[in-house]
């Protein structure tokens, strides 16, 4: 999907005979990640990455994607499309970072990760300084996955790297040349639709053809991230009629059981994962609140019912066992039929002829 990498723009013109110009997709996937996120980028569907490579939808530039796990150049050739940009020589580009930055500045020799090697010396280039050279020149930098908007398992307690996610090294104020603040679409792994439609947006907004991206107080897209896995999920009337279950393999609410879902904002259980099919709640997972900034440390020890659970899981229980009985009793009317539904010579509708 990239270009030969002795030019970096192609030479066509639009309708317009205005030449055009490929938006580049930089992928650096060599923070401290299982590269997870790119797996599940393959399984979009709406859209599909394919779609987005070549250009199958409406309004979209060209892209070229310089992205380790489908790019069939390697080594150097692969490289040079990051040196070019490290130069100024290549515009514009969207550089995405997959997995936590870890913190090289505290300790004395060695590094923690790196991404290629300086022709110059022979020596790694860290991730942290790919980010300190690209970011300023990138039209927009999108965090791809938990690891890389807010460290993620890497960044918990007791690490030994320091690692953090790119808001936490760039600075949560930060903003690309074009004024686009970092972009994150967290998930362990993101959803593929979540991070395709991400993608997608940015390339618009190269375009010119969509307005700023909106994002919530943690920059993750507000139109994904904006409700609560229970709002979201088919078993959230069973809490509300305070019907939990103590097992897996229920379809009831998984509250009891370690489900962080009332104060976890993500789309999954909506969404489905791949097609509109599966999601942890959906398929008898609990949500561990992947995609929360907070994570893993303060959703802890798994498995276990979230705090707060057992005083508003008692209330639910109370009412919903009111709620439950007065269902019960609706149920059993409004599953007949009216009575006037028969066979007879009478009318028992009700209808009064106007005559």
């Amino acid at each position: 999907m990239a270009a030969d990498s002795a030019t970096t723009e192609r030479e066509d013109v639009d309708e317009h005979g205005q030449p055009e110009v490929d938006v580049h997709v930089l992928w650096i996937n060599a923070g401290l990640s299982c590269d997870g996120d790119s797996v599940a980028l393959t399984a979009a569907t709406q859209p599909t990455i394919e779609e987005i490579a070549l250009g199958a939808l409406p309004g979209l530039p060209r892209v070229q994607f310089h992205w380790p796990l489908i790019d069939y150049q390697v080594g150097d050739e692969f490289m040079d499309w990051f040196w070019k940009a490290d130069r100024g020589e290549l515009e514009p580009f969207v550089l995405v970072v997959e997995g936590s930055i870890p913190n090289e500045a505290i300790k004395s020799e060695g590094y923690w990760a790196a991404f290629g090697n300086d022709p110059e010396t022979g020596q790694p280039i860290t991730t942290s300084e790919w980010l300190d050279r690209l970011a300023p020149k990138a039209l927009a930098v999108l965090a791809a996955g938990t690891c890389a908007t807010y460290g993620g398992i890497h960044a918990m307690q007791g690490n030994p790297t320091g690692a953090m996610g790119v808001p936490d090294f760039l600075g949560w104020n930060w903003r690309s040349k074009a004024g686009i603040p970092i972009v994150c679409v967290p998930g362990c792994p993101t959803h593929p639709d979540n991070l395709s439609e991400t993608i997608l947006y940015l390339l618009y907004q190269a375009a010119g053809v969509a307005p700023m991206i909106p994002l919530d107080e943690s920059l993750r897209p507000l139109w994904l991230f904006g409700q609560t896995v229970h709002e979201g999920c088919d078993r959230a009337g069973y809490y509300e009629q305070g019907d939990f279950t103590t097992e897996y393999g229920s379809p009831k609410c998984l509250v009891k059981i370690g489900c962080w879902g009332p104060v976890v904002k993500c789309n999954v259980p909506k969404r489905g994962w791949i097609n509109g099919i599966g999601g942890c709640p959906n398929v008898g997972g609990i949500c561990i609140a992947c995609t929360m900034p907070g994570f893993p440390d303060k959703f802890m020890p798994f498995m276990d019912a979230p705090p707060g659970s057992t005083v508003s899981g008692a209330a639910s229980v109370t009412y919903g066992k009111a709620i439950r009985e007065l269902r019960n009793f609706t149920f059993k009317t409004v599953d007949e039929e009216p009575k006037w539904r028969k066979r007879g010579t009478k009318l028992l509708t009700g209808y009064k002829p106007p005559w």
